[in-house]
């Protein structure tokens, strides 16, 4: 397929077009015209974007139009679970590394937006949508690489628009924990200068519609979330998460999955359950540092881990369906909102993996609150070598 007579073009080049919000603090770029049409199923959808479209990601991704920690949604018109009524639209993940498999901040951004945009070209079954006049609110029923993710976004009187008041909340795809303590020897040449004298950490694997090594701030030798040298944290969990990636151990954990394409480690998430700002309504809460992708730095609580960390509490035994749990992120600590909430509604699925095992899933509802920061037209002049497939300066100063 040839991009150039598939995207649209003017004056200034090939043309994409975004809406720009955020969740915590978290960007979501939402492409919804002039991504090339794609086909088959979603993953292969996904695989199709790796191997043709790359350079588009990281020409609305990386520099000049985006930076090292942007976040995107592209909005798939058609999938197989679109084709037969089970969800109203499609999305696809991307990131400064690629393509995801979920991602719980975009999605709660994704559920304004759907229900905001009455244009049926980008969302064919806007029409389909049902408003509940008590609750006030719509569901919008998304295909996710991972699954079916099912939306409540609550609206204005007239179900016309979303009500940014009131936190979107979403119910997850199947959620499990894949290995729980889990301890891994880590060489001398892996080891960073606050891990110690130690030989071995212990973390957890566990599966929120992407595979999460969940692992105690003080194992990787720093004291606390709340307060965070992040220079040398980046550099502890790009080492760990570099090793882990090729551990055996690991690479097995990972097989517990329902498509070997779901199978790869998305990203280190350090955990402090001692600090965390805390909402009403709920019954404890804790702080996460997510790093995904090439070592990006999530903003938000990280909506995928938060199911993926109350699979792993409930496989544990410490938490229990409807028990209310606040998540944070160093931004929402900082401002004192915009904790993801999150609950078990649904006790266990048994669920078949790749690997031969029946592992019990959970579905947890996660809420959390997205906002609209802006809209562009990003296009490409002829001759722009900078610009037409996007850079950072990690790769600019490799040479």
């Amino acid at each position: 397929m040839d991009v150039a007579q598939t995207l649209e073009t003017t004056p200034y080049g090939e043309v994409i077009k975004c809406i720009d919000m955020h969740t915590t603090g978290e960007p979501t770029r939402v492409v919804y015209s002039g991504w090339p049409r794609l086909s088959g199923t979603l993953l292969d959808q996904r695989e199709q974007c790796m191997a043709q479209y790359d350079h588009l990601r990281k020409r609305i991704m990386l520099e000049p139009r985006g930076h090292v920690d942007m976040y995107g949604a592209i909005v798939v018109p058609e999938t197989e679970l679109v084709q037969n009524g089970e969800a109203h639209i499609g999305v696809l993940f991307t990131h400064n590394g690629g393509f995801s498999t979920m991602c719980g901040h975009a999605t709660i951004a994704l559920g304004r937006f759907f229900v905001d945009t009455h244009d049926l070209t980008v969302f064919p079954k806007r029409g389909d949508l049902r408003h509940d006049p008590i609750a006030a609110d719509v569901v919008v029923n998304i295909h996710a690489p991972c699954g079916l993710i099912r939306v409540r976004v609550p609206t204005t009187a007239d179900g016309q628009k979303s009500d940014p008041s009131r936190p979107v909340a979403f119910l997850s795809a199947p959620a499990w924990a894949a290995a729980t303590n889990l301890t891994v020897g880590i060489p001398a040449e892996v080891r960073w200068p606050e891990f110690g004298q130690r030989d071995t950490i212990t973390l957890d694997i566990s599966y929120g519609g992407a595979f999460y090594a969940l692992v105690d701030v003080n194992e990787l030798g720093f004291r606390s979330l709340a307060q965070v040298d992040m220079p040398a944290m980046a550099r502890a969990v790009g080492s760990l998460k570099a090793y882990l990636q090729e551990h055996p151990a690991v690479v097995d954990a990972l097989q517990e999955s329902t498509d070997q394409r779901l199978s790869f480690l998305y990203s280190v998430m350090v955990v402090d359950r001692s600090v965390g700002s805390r909402p009403e309504g709920v019954d404890g809460t804790e702080t996460g540092l997510c790093f995904f992708a090439d070592n990006q730095i999530d903003r938000s609580p990280t909506g995928s881990c938060v199911t993926a960390r109350m699979a792993l509490a409930h496989a544990n035994g410490i938490r229990k369906p409807g028990q209310r749990w606040a998540y944070n992120s160093l931004v929402s600590n900082h401002f004192h909102t915009g904790a993801f909430t999150a609950c078990i509604i649904e006790g266990t699925t048994p669920v078949k993996t790749i690997k031969g095992t029946t592992r019990d899933a959970v579905t947890v509802r996660v809420e959390g609150k997205a906002y609209y920061t802006g809209a562009l037209t990003l296009a490409i002049e002829q001759g722009d070598v900078a610009g037409e497939k996007g850079f950072t300066m990690k790769e600019v100063a490799r040479g």
